[in-house]
């Protein structure tokens, strides 16, 4: 069997996502972070979570490994994990002011390396990429039925 002549766009795909995800998670890193970090920062800051359950959804991972991290957080000081008074196995999670500080200065790095990432790419490619990888999704999503 022959190497194909082109390289497939999904191997591509999968090859750039390993480097661009390196490279940001360096980028955080120097900044005193991590992508786990960064994103639950991010999502408790810009979103109306009343609980663990929803923060690891809106952060796209298991409930158990969310509270391995609000741990690790809180035991930076970042974060308060408190029972909800009502309902004694929700946790309440909030920001301290350190974890505002975090915040900062990850979103600052994200942005940087937004602008980094962007560099030469004009916003009619952007668009284009955008839309490029909103069809590379639908292409993989299994077809969803309409059982109405």
């Amino acid at each position: 069997m022959s190497a194909p002549s082109v390289t497939p766009i999904g191997l591509q795909l999968a090859r750039t996502a390993k480097v661009v995800s390196r490279a940001f998670d360096d980028d955080l890193a120097a900044a005193g972070g991590s992508l786990p970090v960064w994103l639950v920062l991010v999502s408790l800051k810009t979103k109306h979570l009343a609980n663990q359950r929803e923060l690891a959804d809106a952060v796209g991972i298991q409930e158990a490994t969310l509270t391995h991290h609000l741990n690790a957080m809180a035991d930076q000081g970042l974060l308060t994990r408190e029972r909800d008074p009502s309902n004694r196995r929700i946790h309440q999670v909030a920001l301290t002011d350190a974890g505002e500080s975090a915040f900062l200065s990850l979103r600052d790095a994200a942005i940087a390396f937004d602008r980094r990432l962007r560099d030469g790419i004009s916003e009619e490619e952007t668009r284009l990429f955008t839309s490029l990888l909103d069809r590379l999704i639908r292409n993989v999503k299994p077809l969803e039925t309409d059982e109405s």
